[in-house]
């Protein structure tokens, strides 16, 4: 059950943070250097919206199975763990928000084409994706490294 728990675990994570730089050092800039705003910003706004429910599934299996895992051991919880859990919640915290806030500032943005507006907030998401893709970095070496 363990050895189960572990793979649903870092397969979410592989679905995240992959996904993440995947997105942010591959599709964006050449989204960016091919495509124009009326083009890019309602391509952008999809894609996202399709992975945002491909990350909220993996943040489900991600703080079920970490739960889960943490259940098992009990009181002897590694300290590493504390670390990742507190990184997680970082990390869903700002996921939240750019789902909730600004992924919806552009698709509302993207539906009166106001291209400026979409374009502004698709740049917050850039910088919070930066930022968690990088948390997600972190998390990864607190794992392997301990």
């Amino acid at each position: 059950m363990t050895r189960l728990l572990v793979l649903l675990h870092l397969v979410a994570v592989i679905v995240w943070v992959g996904g993440m730089f995947f997105a942010h050092y591959c599709l964006r800039p050449v989204a960016a250097s091919q495509l124009q705003p009326p083009q890019r910003l309602p391509l952008l706004a999809a894609v996202l919206g399709r992975f945002f429910v491909f990350v909220g599934m993996s943040l489900a299996l991600l703080w079920g199975t970490g739960i889960a895992r943490f259940a098992q051991v009990g009181a002897a919880i590694p300290g590493n763990w504390h670390a990742m859990a507190g990184i997680a919640l970082v990390m869903t915290i700002i996921f939240l928000l750019i789902v909730f806030r600004f992924h919806r500032r552009v698709q509302d943005a993207v539906g009166i084409q106001d291209w400026p507006a979409a374009g502004k907030a698709m740049n917050t998401i850039r910088v919070l994706v930066h930022s968690n893709l990088a948390l997600g970095f972190v998390t990864v070496a607190v794992a392997v490294l301990g």
